[in-house]
């Protein structure tokens, strides 16, 4: 039998495919087929929500080595789907409500109603560190003056200018964080400034330990290995922690049982990484050139929608899933008409 080639759709989702299958069948044992539409709900609310984020892993996942790599697929799907969505939710509960690990697990296991209470009791605080999170890597990426390709023409070309002064994202965050202080709600004022600190903070420690030990990395090596890839590979688990906040609290909207929405979002996240693997080996950031300005302006988007949440405007879950889908979707178009005009170009050049 011939040997699928690594790219091949059939070899990178079919064990997407299995553990989807899997976990549906185990949902229809439980819970019948209305636990089956809920399931199938979740697996695409987690796809929708986090394909701009798979864009955004496949771009730093390629300066990884293969090995990394394995580790973000194997290890990291563990992180993803047990930790982020199960783990992490449980100790932000514990810390809204006082109480100790295994009485929120019970209260999870056995009172659903209350566990997802008190998870959207700590909303703010999750909605200030995602969103800031989000928003510095939007802005990281948009304010660099070395960065030559523009899809939104003026507005890009003016932030990338901005670039020249180092400190300027940080002020303009922390000065955000500062009228989200004063403009929410007193009840939770220091709770969304100390959030929302924390996550600037996270993401410059990151950013400088990342270029840290990528200057420490042996001359002439194009992959990256040792402390810099175990930065890389932490700053890709924040930022799938960060886009999976909103998808757990947006879950107890459509379902109170936390093993359906751990199966679900678990699901999903499988998915993205698959759409990760698949972006990755079939170069679809070179072919598509637009593609990761999309997927950063879908980045500042739902950063911008989580720092709206905190003054009690909640957009519709299809909304804030479809904005991301929307920004990538409109990227692939420009980057076809731009490719298209760029051959019609060539093309006149050679016949002249």
């Amino acid at each position: 039998m011939k040997k699928l080639h690594p790219a091949h759709p059939l070899r990178i989702f079919l064990v997407s495919s299995l553990i989807t299958l899997a976990l549906g069948g185990w949902v229809v044992s439980k819970l019948g087929i209305a636990g089956l539409w809920v399931y199938t709900i979740l697996v695409i609310l987690e796809v929708t929500f986090s394909f701009d984020n798979a864009v955004i892993n496949s771009k730093v996942l390629a300066k990884l080595s293969l090995l990394w790599q394995r580790i973000f697929l194997t290890v990291g799907i563990f992180i993803a789907v047990f930790v982020v969505r199960f783990l992490l939710p449980i100790i932000i509960v514990m810390a809204a409500s006082g109480q100790g690990f295994m009485s929120v697990v019970d209260m999870a296991l056995h009172d659903a109603t209350a566990y997802g209470e008190t998870l959207h009791k700590a909303a703010p605080m999750i909605d200030a560190f995602g969103g800031t999170f989000l928003i510095m890597i939007g802005i990281s990426y948009f304010m660099d003056r070395k960065k030559d390709i523009h899809w939104l023409g003026n507005i890009e070309k003016k932030l990338a200018s901005a670039g020249r002064f180092e400190n300027l994202k940080v002020l303009v965050m922390l000065s955000a964080a500062m009228i989200m202080y004063v403009t929410v709600d007193d009840a939770y004022r220091t709770t969304v400034l100390a959030a929302s600190i924390l996550g600037v903070m996270l993401h410059m420690g990151l950013e400088l330990l990342g270029h840290l030990f990528e200057s420490k990395q042996a001359s002439g090596m194009k992959e990256q290995v040792g402390m810099a890839a175990f930065i890389s590979f932490l700053y890709l688990e924040v930022l799938d922690a960060s886009f999976s906040f909103d998808g757990v609290i947006g879950a107890f909207a459509i379902t109170n049982d936390v093993l359906l929405i751990i199966a679900g979002l678990g699901a999903g996240a499988i998915w993205v990484r698959s759409l990760t693997v698949y972006l990755l080996r079939t170069g679809t950031l070179t072919k598509y050139r637009y593609l990761e300005h999309g997927a950063h302006w879908a980045i500042l988007a739902l950063g911008i929608v989580m720092f709206i949440k905190l003054y009690h405007i909640e957009p519709p879950e299809w909304m804030t899933g479809s904005l991301g889908l929307v920004f990538i979707a409109t990227a692939i178009v420009s980057s076809v008409i731009e490719r298209r005009r760029a051959s019609k170009q060539d093309s006149y050049v050679g016949w002249s």
